[in-house]
């Protein structure tokens, strides 16, 4: 393939400068790769640390432009490594993403299309019911670390299976602390649970476990960073896997209170409105400001969480051995139903956000470092998504990949080793209303090109991405052809991957 071809496919913009001629980034990634071979053939196998936060948009930290949230610690990541500016959830909900970074496919193929545990909402269409927990037979790629001689440990959310044997253990890891039984949990404050005044013997799935004796001062966030430093303690002179899956920034919107108040102080002090701002879209309300103190301090908080971890690795010497991948299970809560209080955050400039196929709901921040591995001070906009982490996690510890596991999931490393990566449609399927107004759909990206599909009346929309990242000018009357290939390549998807589809009801009593 010819570099000027290299180039069509994906650009790159190094240390901040857009680079227009492909063999000038060439030496820098046979940099990479030299040194990727290097990592390889070493005895030593690297470290690998993921983080995976709940609900963080695309919008929310300074390395991808916020000018309120504060984030020091996540964008010295970002400019130690590469920060993706077209990552992907692979669902606008946390279950089926989560599926997807454990397994390497598309949720669609496994049956996780919703949250686990959502109560299945009708209304002109009946929606499919939901797989309740990641498949046991699936390999996940803790399952092969584990395999290959890595301890793993699983600290936070989990949210793929509410009973004990679809825990993190059953699934490859030694290891984990702060499992619930739900999506969210009970509170971020000592007790963390749900109803202070029932009884200790009376537990709500969003109860957070094992940690009955911390301080009571505690703060969820903080004390799961406080395990994150614990185990790397602990397991400092073997290879690790470490999932640190914070509960932040999901609801409920709690902070600690000294936080909030430097937040209320730092609105005035850069002269933000207090105001919310909403706007309309289609049957909710999406908010367009970015000024909640509450939310603005989780997320400080989950940024203090990395420079803990980081700080332990610096402290233990293990920055040059330690892969480090962070990301969100899902684009921001900034939409909401009609009538219900305003979100917390917002995604502008994109549109919508969690639960919906807009960019809002499913385009998140995601980085990636590696010291002496990965150079330094790299953006691009590679379109990934969260299944192509199982096959990299993989390669990077030097296990043998197994293409019928990892059917959807793209190993990232050949981005460095060949400047490259395959060329490919992204889809989504998202067959279930929601909470955010959003209503059944699924949608394709291909090339610069995404339609979404709306199964209610079959109605679609097309719009070009690079042109219009805020997804406000519908192209699909003025594009025809181009939308049939789309719309015919995403029903060819469904039919392949097994998706499962709503009915409409009378199609549903026919049936029965």
């Amino acid at each position: 393939m010819s570099h000027s071809k290299r180039l069509e496919l994906f650009r790159f913009n190094i240390g901040g400068q857009l680079m227009s001629h492909f063999p000038s980034i060439f030496p820098s990634l046979l940099l990479i790769f030299s040194s990727l071979q290097a990592a390889h053939s070493a005895e030593k196998r690297p470290n690998i640390i993921f983080f995976l936060i709940d609900d963080l948009g695309w919008s929310d930290l300074g390395c991808y432009g916020s000018k309120y949230h504060l984030t020091p610690n996540i964008d010295k990541l970002a400019a130690r490594g590469v920060r993706f500016t077209q990552a992907y959830s692979a669902s606008p909900v946390c279950s089926p993403t989560r599926s997807a970074v454990m397994t390497g496919k598309n949720p669609a193929r496994l049956g996780i299309t919703d949250w686990i545990g959502a109560s299945q909402k009708f209304n002109a269409l009946i929606t499919p019911k939901n797989v309740e927990a990641l498949p046991q037979n699936e390999v996940t790629f803790a399952e092969s670390l584990k395999k290959s001689g890595y301890a793993t440990a699983y600290l936070g959310k989990w949210h793929l299976g509410a009973n004990e044997q679809d825990h993190p253990n059953s699934h490859g890891f030694d290891y984990h602390r702060g499992v619930n039984r739900a999506g969210s949990p009970g509170s971020y404050y000592y007790p963390f649970k749900r109803n202070k005044a029932k009884p200790k013997t009376v537990l709500s799935p969003s109860d957070v476990p094992d940690f009955d004796s911390a301080n009571k001062n505690s703060y969820l966030t903080d004390l799961l960073a406080e395990e994150a430093s614990k185990f790397i303690e602990k397991k400092k002179d073997v290879p690790f896997l470490l999932m640190l899956a914070h509960y932040s920034v999901h609801t409920p919107i709690q902070a600690r209170k000294n936080d909030t108040i430097r937040y209320k102080d730092r609105m005035r002090d850069i002269g933000l409105p207090s105001k919310v701002n909403i706007k309309k879209e289609r049957y909710g309300s999406t908010r367009i400001t970015q000024n909640n103190p509450d939310y603005a301090a989780m997320v400080e908080s989950v940024d203090r969480s990395v420079g803990k971890v980081l700080g332990k690795l610096e402290e233990l010497k293990l920055n040059d051995n330690t892969f480090i991948i962070f990301t969100s299970d899902n684009g921001g809560l900034s939409t909401l139903q009609n009538n219900r209080r305003a979100a917390p955050t917002s995604c502008l400039p994109l549109r919508a956000g969690k639960g919906w196929l807009y960019e809002g709901g499913i385009r998140v921040p995601a980085i990636l470092a590696w010291p002496g591995v990965i150079n330094e001070g790299i953006t691009t906009d590679v379109p990934i998504i969260s299944s192509d982490f199982h096959p990299t996690i993989l390669t990077a510890a030097g296990i043998k990949l197994d293409p019928s596991q990892h059917q959807d999931g793209l190993d990232l490393n050949s981005i460095f080793r060949d400047g490259i990566l395959r060329n490919r449609s992204l889809f989504w399927h998202f067959p279930h209303y929601h909470g955010s107004a959003n209503r059944p759909s699924s949608a394709i990206r291909k090339g610069n090109y995404k339609l979404i599909r709306w199964h209610e009346d079959g109605s679609e929309e097309m719009f070009n991405i690079s042109k219009d990242i805020s997804e406000t000018t519908d192209i699909e009357s003025d594009e025809s052809a181009k939308r049939a290939e789309l719309s015919e390549d995403l029903s060819e998807w469904i039919k392949s991957s097994g998706a499962r589809m709503p009915k409409l009801k009378e199609e549903t009593l026919r049936h029965d």
